[in-house]
Order: C-alpha cells, then sequence, then structure tokens
C-alpha cells in the first residue's frame, strides 16, 4: 500500500496518527509548548525557551539555565543554539556547571553535543562533552575514528566544576576542576571537524538519542545549572557565547532559571502533588481527580473512571445521582445492554 494511505481510528479522547494523544487534540498549551498526555484524562504542557506555568504561558527570563535532565515522558531538557563556526580546525570551549545532586554525577548526562547532521550515522563527525559514572567525558570524531579524554572522579564537595577544553587539529585537551590537564590524538588521517547540527546544550531535541552516533549515546540530559558557556575558534578574536545574536538559543523546552522553583507558586487541590521539570510544571493528581489544578472530578461515566462502567454492546453510560445507568442501543437490553 502507499504509505501515507493507512490512518487510525483512535478511540475517544485519543489523536494523532498512531493514536497518541490524548487531552492534546484541542492542544491547551501556549506559546509552540510541546504537549505530551499525562494520563488517559489530562494533558502537560512542556514548556518552550523562556516561558513557564502549567500553560506555558509566564514569561521566564533565563540568565542561568538549569535543566531538568530525561522527565518522566522521556523527554529531555535542552536549549539549541545556532551551529557554532570556524570549529573546524581549532576551538576552545569554557564552561562552569552545577549538579543538582550527587546521584545525577554518576547517570550518562548530556552537557553539550554538536554533529555532522545531528542524528549521526556511525563514523559523522561529531563534538560532544557528559558524565559519566561520576567523571567528565570529552569525545571528537574528525571522520576517521574516535578520540575520548575521560577525567579523574569529579570532587563532589566542589560546588561548581569548571571545565576547560579544546583541540587543534587531531590533538585535544581537557582540563577539569584541579585536575592536571589531559590530552589526547585522534586516530587516523583526518584533521577537520565537520559539523552541521545546531549546537545542543543539556540534552537533545530528538525524543531519542538513538538517532545520535554511537559514541556520544548519552541516555540522560543533565540535571543542574550550566553557566557562562563561552567558545574561541580563532586566537584573534577572544571568547564567545555560543548562538546568534551572541548568548541567544534558537529553542529549548524545560529550560528553568537556577535556583528558581516553579512550585512555589503552584498549589495542587485534593492531594494532588506539584511536578517539576525545569520550567515545565504539573499536578499529579490522585485517583478520581483530574484537571490542571486537580479540582475536577472524574464522573462515573468517563472511561478513565476506575473502575470502569460495565455498559456493554455499544450501551450508552448515563450518569444518575447515585451510579449510572445504560441506554441500550436498538436489539439489545439488560442492566448493561448485555442480552440480546
Amino acid at each position: 500500500s502507499d504509505a501515507e494511505n493507512w490512518y487510525c481510528e483512535c478511540p475517544k479522547l485519543y489523536t494523532g496518527k498512531l493514536c497518541q494523544f490524548a487531552t492534546c487534540n484541542e492542544n491547551p498549551c501556549g506559546n509552540g509548548a510541546t504537549c505530551f498526555p499525562k494520563s488517559r484524562r489530562d494533558a502537560v504542557c512542556l514548556c518552550p525557551y523562556g516561558r513557564s506555568g502549567i500553560l506555558c504561558n509566564d514569561a521566564l527570563k533565563i540568565t542561568q539555565p538549569s535543566f531538568s535532565g530525561t522527565d518522566v515522558f522521556g523527554y529531555t531538557s535542552f536549549l539549541a543554539y545556532s551551529a557554532i563556526p570556524n570549529i573546524t580546525f581549532y576551538y576552545e570551549f569554557h564552561l562552569k556547571f552545577q549538579l543538582a545532586n550527587h546521584h545525577s554525577a554518576l547517570q550518562d548526562n548530556l552537557i553539550f553535543f554538536t554533529g555532522q547532521k545531528g542524528q549521526g550515522l556511525n563514523g559523522d563527525d561529531f563534538l560532544e562533552l557528559g558524565l559519566r559514572s561520576g567523571r567528565v567525558v570529552y569525545s571528537y570524531n574528525l571522520g576517521s575514528g574516535t578520540a575520548t579524554i575521560i577525567s579523574k572522579p569529579l570532587d563532589l564537595t566542589l560546588n561548581i566544576h569548571v571545565i576547560h577544553l579544546g583541540r587543534n587539529l587531531q590533538e585535544g585537551w581537557l582540563k577539569v576542576d584541579d585536575q592536571k590537564n589531559k590530552t589526547v590524538t585522534s586516530p587516523g588521517r583526518l584533521v577537520g571537524l565537520n559539523v552541521f547540527s545546531q549546537f545542543y546544550l543539556g540534552g537533545y531535541r530528538e525524543y531519542t538519542p538513538e538517532l545520535l552516533p554511537k559514541g556520544p549515546r548519552f541516555k540522560n540530559g543533565f540535571q543542574g545549572c550550566i553557566f557562562d558557556v563561552q567558545v574561541l575558534t580563532s586566537i584573534n578574536e577572544g571568547f564567545k557565547s555560543p548562538g546568534t545574536p551572541e548568548g541567544h538559543p534558537n529553542s529549548g523546552r524545560s529550560v528553568g532559571q537556577c535556583k528558581d522553583s516553579p512550585c512555589s507558586i503552584i498549589k495542587c487541590r485534593n492531594g494532588g502533588k506539584c511536578v517539576e521539570s525545569g520550567s515545565t510544571v504539573y499536578c499529579d493528581c490522585l485517583t478520581g481527580w483530574k484537571g490542571a489544578f486537580c479540582t475536577e472530578t472524574v464522573s462515573v461515566c468517563e472511561p478513565e473512571h476506575d473502575p470502569p462502567h460495565l455498559c456493554k454492546q455499544g450501551g450508552t453510560c448515563v450518569p444518575l445521582p447515585h451510579g449510572y445507568t445504560c441506554h441500550c442501543p436498538l436489539g439489545t437490553t439488560g442492566t448493561y445492554c448485555e442480552q440480546g
């Protein structure tokens, strides 16, 4: 069959080509947020860069971005800057970061990434920095093999970590905090880094990092704050922030301001719990409640009511003051329309 001729008939409440979206069909989210069905009855808005709040309607000024790692829906928080020009033969990066907690240092966390296409096949050029098992990992591939430097374990008593790294042709170097400078030479003959993707900070836009080259398969987004990212690509130019205009990302998702907590201003009702992920915030409701602040009850006839109603064979559930009744279609009878 022709690739585009099929479609799914979605049950009530669901939309999308694969029936993957519930309650997002009349997308309630503002400002281009990603709408995601957090349950069969409610959506969550994953806020784009510079926005916060339940529907992402609140403006948020970000001077020190805080990243929340990978959320329960599988999305990473990230910032994307325009591709960094002139890093083919020479670059230096400076940046500082603060970990959300000690546990986050031990995961596979991406700090930054740029690649040939951003969905690299094996052998694609890339440059990336991340944390793995409490150590900083710096890798690059100029097209003839991957070079990797792994730092000593981070001193977790330090509040802020400082990273300097660079590359000149095949020679790379990494300096972390007060550790000794480490160097590496990339294998093969190629000397130029050819990357055209955006410069990703803290995570990826893609839903799955499987799209990225085998080397930088960092599974999680960074958890904590990253600040003062600076890059130098020629000795006569001096360090600059990434982005066009300088320091401005093109896009981002679920990125907060360091030390801010969106849950401090959200009050979930009826036992609901506030969940925050960078600038994204929502109420996780107890059974029987729904809505942005858990203030609406789930009707006995709604498909997500627990337990579900028992009307069979296309019977229509009609709520009563106590319980419900089933209106049966022609040709059926019984309390639940169960008889022919």
